[in-house]
Formats: structure tokens, C-alpha cells, sequence
């Protein structure tokens, strides 16, 4: 619904017989939508809005780009231009998730400035792009979720703050319930993957309570509630932590306060009293501690709001890791791809030259899963979209029709996120009933030519040699996540009651360590010329998982009662540091790491 609602701008334009000036709107909105996620409203501003700044200086730099060089030049000196561009949107987007939107969005705006032949000026363009992105933003902040969407009655809410705070509600509420998901799995296989799931349910959570006016002084009670909620949840789950680690099944009693507190956050109702587990050990007394702690966050209005725990680098360091070994080799695939596709399009003398270039920007992406992977599911998705397209078209004509066609393509794409090849295919109908709009002859076939010719180029320069070292993405993340293991542990031995530190070391050693992991995971989907590179990553982040574990099992232990450290955990420490270092050594002889 709200997808659909997005492309109004786009029907205000046709209405008034302007449908040239709905196009860079729609295309923001389009954005927008893809780069919306589950989550937090406030967050979204964020992670929508910062990409469509980007996409409309893209769209501004895109349409000043032709006129740049000698006349007739343009079939050498847009490839060049849009390769630098590449090179540092590449870069950029090797920082982070939301860099990465940035970088994209803003290559992609600017290829579809140069090549689409709108008759706004750039300046117009980019403000109509930023009136869709806005309009789309807009109606994601004061839009209840609840009015578009069926709501489980387990779930719905019988008092409680506003609406506008549903998503972060529920990533808090997320919390509770993997803490009492990784009690339950304690002592059992699954425990790992619990425990998993708990960090990506606190990642998830941290990012929902990260938004303005969400940060270090909440706005409202509501806020300052979910705030305190959050932080009642650290200990829950350092507790829990400790008590999977040591690998003993545990009574079903322990769960269930986790599970009463996750449905009151859910509810917006007081918790009421908590089954305490018995206190035989440090890890139980620990979590009965900490639910007392949250029984009494729930019942009692919190007096001022809490800081979420979590970092965030400087200027100056994202500048070093965007022009580091990772940046550097990830923004030359990307000047490669999009030059390359942009002169094999232009010397072809395609009418739609840039959508090979905007098709490679794309595909080049590594978070959008395995390269080949994502090659297969773009070109089966952009066959289905145009066979879609062309087959609609062939029954209606009209701008009416082609406007329907992108709203439903807008309300599409929140689900369509959810697989390549179908956001694949939703965005190939929406894209072609653009070009309709923009006065452009159909073109459903020669998409799908020149999407498998980009898929071509991006699939070889993905796989190309280049100077230096591969696995740059992956050793950057592993290093960080190292880094952040040894700071946690050092704090754990040195300053064993310090509560506070310790849960923000603990999550910023948790969290990249889930990165590192990801990372990992998506370079072992490769094809072997990429995955062989980084396999010997696999020791590295398995030592590393079993250290990050031992040293919140230390913790909780140290706290408790200011216990001396066990001889035994000293043994797993140093058995997991030698480990650790066994497995950087090895990746150091195998020419992963430098």
C-alpha cells in the first residue's frame, strides 16, 4: 500500500500533462523503496533519506556529464567519467550498509542522467528525485503499519506508546524473544544457531533505537521506555550467553521470563511477576539479577533515557577504510564494470545505452548475495519482467496504464526485496513503463539483450585478477572483529565489575563478529576463484566465535561476587588465543593475510 502510494507525485505529473516531470520522482520513490527494511520509522531516515541526497547529486552530476569534452567525444569520454565516478562510489560503499546504498544510488542517478533523455535541466531533476524520495519517506514516518498490514493477535497491542514506534517495539520485543530462544537451546545443538540469532536480533534492535532524536536523549516516555527495555535486555542476554556456553541443558522455567517480558514490550503491558530461575550458579544468578533489573525497567517509569552502545567511526576513518585495500579493490570492479558496459553500449549505439551501465552497478553489488547467483537471478528476472511488460502493453496503451503499472510495481517492491530475481522483475516492469512515460518507444526486448550483456562483463570482471590481494572485503572484516575480541577480553580480566564498558565491548565485539561471519559466508558461495581465497578464513572466525564466547562466560563469572577467575577459564583462554593465533599464521602463509 504505501509502495503505491509512493508513485503519487508520478500520477500528479501526468494530470498535469507533464509525465517527463514524474519520472525522476518515481524513481526516487523507487529507491526509497528499495532501500526501506523492516525496522524502526526514525532509523528510516537515515537509511532512506542519505541515499536519495546521494541519488540526487547523482542525477545532478549525471546530467552535466554529456556536456563535459569536445563535441563528439561523448563515446570516450562518458566511459572514462563514469569509471572515476565508479572508483570512488565503489569505495565509498565498502564502509558500510548504509554507504553502500549511497554509492549505489548515486552511480546509478548519475548513468540515468547522462543517458535519459529528459527535457527538465539537471537541477530540475534532481529536486524531482528528491521530492519522491521525500514523498516516500514521508509516508513511511506517519503511516501506522498496523492500518496496512494484518497484525497476529498475539501480537497486537493493547496500550502503550504511539504507533510510530511499532518497529522499535518490536526489534526490542525480537530481543526478549531470542534470549528465551537460546535458554531453551542451551545444552543442545542448536545453541550456536540461538546464539546467533540473539546477536542479529540486538543488531537489528541497536539500528531500530539509532535514528534521530533516538540517540542519546529520547524525546518522549515512550522512547526513554524503549531505551530502558533495550538496555534491561544486555544482561538477559550476556547471562544467557554464559549459560549456553557452558553446555548444560536448562530447566523450561528460565525461558519464561524472556517470553512475559517480550509480550509485554509487544503489548505496551506491565510485565507482572517473573518466574525466578533457581540461583545454583553464576550464570543463573546472573539472569535472575538481570530480570529483576528489567521487571523493575518495565514497572517503573524511567527518568531519563538511556544511550544505546554503539559506535560509530569518525570522518576520518571512514575515509581510511573506504581508500584501504577493501575500498580500493571493490571500487576498481566497479569502475571496470560500469566504464566497460557504458563504451560497450555507446560503441554498440544502443538507443537505452544506459542500461547496461546501471545493470552492471547493480549486479557488482557483493551484498546482494553471490555473484554468479545474482547474474542468474537478474537475467532470469529481467526475462520474466519484460515478457510481463510486453505482454500488458501489448492489450493497453496510454499513460494511464503505464502509471498503473508503477504503482503496482511501487507496492511490489517491499516483498519483491526479498529474492534478486524477483525485485529483478518488478523493477524491470516499473523501469519500462518510465521510459513509456519519458516518451521513449518500448524497448521490453532489448532490456533483456542488454541486461545479459552487462550480466556478461560484470561476471568476468568480478572474476578478473587484479594487482594486489583478493579477500580484501572479507580479512578487513575479520581483522575489525579481532580487534574488537581482544579489546572486550583485556576489559573483562582488567575491570570485571564494570558493567557499563563492559556490555558496549561486548556488543561491538559480537556484532563484528556477525560481519565477519556474514562476510565469510557470502565469499564461501563463490565461484572457486574467490572462495579459495578466503577459505582459510573459516579457522580464523571459528576461534574467534569460541574466544567472544569464553569471554562473556569470564565475565558473568568474574561479577559474580567478585569471583577470582576459574583455572579452567584461564585454560579455555588461552587455548582459544592460541588457536586464534594459529589460524591468523596459517592464513598469513597461505597469502590471505598480510
Amino acid at each position: 500500500m504505501r509502495g503505491a502510494l509512493a508513485m503519487l507525485p508520478l500520477l500528479l505529473a501526468v494530470a498535469a500533462d507533464r509525465p517527463t516531470a514524474g519520472v525522476p520522482a518515481a524513481l526516487g520513490a523507487m529507491f526509497a523503496g528499495i532501500n526501506d527494511r523492516p525496522g524502526g520509522r526514525r532509523s528510516s531516515v537515515s537509511r532512506v533519506g542519505v541515499p536519495a541526497l546521494a541519488g540526487a547529486a547523482g542525477l545532478l552530476i549525471g546530467s552535466l556529464l554529456p556536456g563535459i569534452g569536445p563535441p563528439g567525444a561523448a563515446m570516450v569520454v562518458l566511459p572514462v567519467l563514469l569509471g572515476v565516478l565508479g572508483l570512488l562510489a565503489g569505495a565509498l560503499s565498502s564502509t558500510g550498509p548504509v554507504a553502500s546504498a549511497c554509492g549505489t544510488q548515486l552511480l546509478v542517478a548519475a548513468v540515468i542522467g547522462a543517458g535519459m533523455p529528459l527535457p527538465e535541466p539537471g537541477g530540475e531533476r534532481a529536486l524531482l528525485f528528491l521530492a519522491g524520495a521525500g514523498w516516500a519517506l514521508l509516508l513511511r514516518l506517519v503511516l501506522p503499519s498496523r492500518f496496512l498490514l494484518p497484525v497476529p493477535p498475539s501480537r497486537r497491542r493493547t496500550s502503550g506508546g504511539p504507533y510510530r514506534y511499532d518497529g522499535e517495539r518490536e526489534a526490542v520485543a525480537s530481543v526478549y524473544a531470542a534470549v528465551a530462544g537460546l535458554l531453551r537451546a542451551a545444552g543442545g545443538t542448536r545453541a550456536p544457531a540461538r546464539r546467533a540469532a540473539l546477536t542479529a536480533a540486538l543488531d537489528q534492535a541497536q539500528d531500530a533505537l539509532s535514528g534521530p532524536r533516538l540517540r542519546r536523549y529520547a524525546s518522549s516516555a515512550a522512547e526513554r521506555r524503549l531505551h530502558a527495555q533495550y538496555a534491561a535486555a544486555l544482561p538477559l542476554a550476556e547471562a544467557a550467553t554464559a549459560l549456553a556456553w557452558a553446555g548444560e541443558p536448562l530447566p523450561g522455567r528460565v525461558a519464561e521470563g524472556p517470553l512475559r517480558l517480550a509480550h509485554a514490550v509487544r503489548t505496551g503491558s506491565a510485565c507482572g511477576p517473573l518466574p525466578a530461575p533457581v540461583r545454583s550458579g553464576a550464570g543463573l544468578r546472573a539472569l535472575d539479577d538481570a530480570l529483576l533489573a528489567a521487571a523493575e525497567a518495565f514497572d517503573h517509569r524511567p527518568g531519563q533515557s538511556l544511550r544505546t552502545p554503539r559506535g560509530r567511526p569518525g570522518l576520518v576513518a571512514l575515509l581510511r577504510r573506504a581508500f584501504g585495500p577493501a575500498g580500493r579493490e571493490y571500487g576498481c570492479r566497479v569502475a571496470l564494470c560500469c566504464g566497460v558496459s557504458a563504451a560497450v553500449a555507446l560503441g554498440l549505439d544502443h538507443e537505452h545505452w544506459y542500461w547496461m551501465p546501471a545493470t552492471a552497478v547493480f549486479l557488482v553489488k557483493p551484498d546482494l548475495g553471490p555473484l554468479v547467483s545474482r547474474v542468474l537471478s537478474r537475467a532470469a528476472g529481467t526475462v520474466v519482467g519484460a515478457a510481463v511488460f510486453a505482454g500488458f502493453f501489448a492489450l493497453v496503451a496510454g499513460p494511464l496504464p503505464a502509471v498503473a503499472a508503477v504503482a503496482l510495481c511501487g507496492a511490489l517492491i517491499p516483498v519483491a526485496t526479498r529474492h534478486f530475481a524477483a525485485q529483478t522483475a518488478v523493477v524491470t516492469v516499473l523501469v519500462l513503463s518510465l521510459v513509456l512515460l519519458a516518451g521513449e518507444p518500448q524497448a521490453a526486448w532489448g532490456r533483456v539483450v542488454e541486461s545479459l550483456t552487462a550480466c556478461a562483463i560484470v561476471l568476468l570482471v568480478g572474476h578478473l585478477p587484479l594487482p594486489g590481494q583478493r579477500g580484501n572485503r572479507v580479512r578487513d572484516a575479520v581483522d575489525t572483529a579481532v580487534a574488537a575480541a581482544h579489546r572486550y577480553l583485556r576489559h573483562v580480566l582488567a575491570h570485571p565489575q564494570d558493567g557499563a564498558g563492559r556490555g558496549v565491548l561486548r556488543r561491538d565485539a559480537y556484532r563484528s563478529l556477525a560481519v565477519a561471519r556474514s562476510a565469510l559466508d557470502l565469499s564461501a558461495a563463490e565461484l572457486p576463484p574467490v572462495a579459495g581465497r578466503t577459505a582459510e578464513f573459516e579457522e580464523v572466525a571459528g576461534a574467534l566465535e569460541r574466544l567472544v564466547d569464553t569471554t562473556t562466560a569470564c565475565a558473568v563469572h568474574l561479577h559474580d561476587r567478585g569471583a577470582a577467575l576459574l583455572p579452567s577459564h584461564a585454560e579455555r583462554i588461552a587455548e582459544h588465543l592460541a588457536a586464534l593465533d594459529a589460524a591468523h599464521r596459517a592464513s598469513a602463509r597461505s597469502g590471505v593475510l598480510v
